[in-house]
């Protein structure tokens, strides 16, 4: 059984309108609605913090390409028409 703890939540009263005709168009509770949300609010985030920390350790750990780590050339060389 998983436990619940009770929490005070002060929203705008036209957001808890809303929140209140979502939640029973779905016949869910407020609760749930609003735990839902913010368990995905949660994951997303947490799912972007790791995709984040790939990259960077990608990017730290990358072939080298035949230049060793030196970059030769200047952004106008690159950009010459």
């Amino acid at each position: 059984m998983k436990e619940h703890r009770n929490v005070t939540l002060s929203l705008p009263e036209p957001l808890l309108r809303r929140l209140r005709v979502y939640a029973a168009t779905r016949n869910e509770s407020m609760t749930s609605v609003a735990a839902e949300a913010i368990r995905a609010l949660i994951e997303r985030d947490e799912s972007s913090a790791a995709a984040n920390r790939r990259l960077l350790e990608r990017m730290r750990n990358a072939p080298d390409r035949g230049i060793g780590g030196k970059i030769t050339w200047t952004r106008d060389e690159i950009h010459e028409r």
